[in-house]
């Protein structure tokens, strides 16, 4: 029984962690009609830092997958209804962690008078953490304002194998689009 019980907290604790490993986050116009947008185009945004082909073509292809299932439809004429590019950003952060003991010697009363000084023992450790975010632009082609954006972060990591890449990206492009088209309370 209690191995069941350890292998159930322990799956629970493995889902939890991924779960909170993407940040997502969106934004839109309140009033773009949504609904009439049918096809879409991709665009190079000019502030975008350029990644390699391939990247590109993995990004892009997650997106598509995503579009279709919610209707759109990918076309190279500059006639669609809306424009999309994206920006992406893969690099690095430091983590420091530090833990106190509390135990050692410390301040307080000794004999006759108050003893200052001291505490506990402090441990720390520094780690590399890699950030990988993709931020997608949808604009209205007919006005060209931005109309939806969206960003995903701890999405690409080139340190990664590319089979856990590939899920990453796909399982964070679905994650970033579930709320496109979003709905408009009234």
């Amino acid at each position: 029984m209690k191995t069941f019980y350890a292998l159930t907290m322990a799956f629970v604790l493995a889902g939890a962690g991924t779960a909170a490993a993407q940040d997502v986050r969106y934004n839109f116009d309140k009033t773009a009609n949504f609904s009439s947008f049918k096809t879409y185009k991709w665009v190079i945004l000019k502030s975008a830092a350029p990644m390699s082909d391939l990247v590109d073509r993995q990004i892009k292809m997650s997106v598509d997958a995503e579009l279709a299932k919610k209707g759109l439809m990918k076309t190279e004429s500059d006639m669609a209804d809306l424009y999309i590019g994206y920006q992406a950003a893969i690099g690095t952060e430091k983590q420091y962690t530090s833990f106190d003991s509390g135990w050692g010697y410390g301040p307080g009363w000794y004999g006759g008078g108050w003893y200052g000084g001291g505490g506990g023992i402090t441990t720390g450790q520094t780690s590399t953490i890699y950030v990988g975010q993709l931020a997608l632009d949808i604009y209205a082609a007919a006005n060209k304002t931005l109309i939806w954006r969206g960003a995903a972060s701890k999405t690409l990591d080139e340190k990664a194998k590319p089979e856990k890449q590939q899920k990453n990206l796909d399982k964070a492009v679905a994650k970033l689009l579930k709320n496109y088209p979003p709905m408009v309370k009234k």
